[in-house]
């Protein structure tokens, strides 16, 4: 029950700091800076289904954000990684920024574990597009 809360604290956190970011461009991929495409760091592939294209400042592993962007390379998703340890201790996250802006809806799900965070964990994932719009990952 405790990581439920934990889980839904850090989604209001989330909602909240979506609010529209400042200075850098992220609708469209690549969106440089300090961003990297996450199939170059670790072995996944260009593009998941369900998930999108990712791009990540590699500072910010394990917890994101993720840009998540769509087959026309168009931003549909900020995602953050959490993992359970970290859940479980009670860890505080502050200052976390959504760098896509608006935020239709939020999904939260479990993962067991991927290349580039193998260890158990929580998809946090702000949509920045309606749910209908979701499809534009899917496949």
């Amino acid at each position: 029950m405790r990581r439920i809360l934990g889980v839904v604290a850090v989604c209001g956190i989330l909602v909240l700091s979506a609010l529209p970011a400042g200075a850098q461009k992220v609708e469209k991929a690549p969106p440089g800076g300090p961003y990297k495409k996450v199939s170059e760091l670790v072995k996944l592939p260009d593009f998941l289904p369900g998930i999108g294209t990712l791009y990540v400042d590699p500072k910010t592993l394990p917890e994101g954000p993720f840009l998540a962007y769509d087959h026309q390379e168009k931003l549909v998703s900020t995602i953050f990684m959490i993992p359970l340890k970290d859940l479980d201790a009670q860890k505080k996250w502050d200052d976390l920024a959504a760098p896509g802006g608006k935020v239709d809806h939020v999904s939260i799900y479990y993962n067991a574990g991927h290349p580039g965070v193998p260890e158990p964990h929580y998809h946090i994932v702000l949509w920045h597009v309606p749910k209908a719009q979701e499809q534009l990952v899917a496949k």
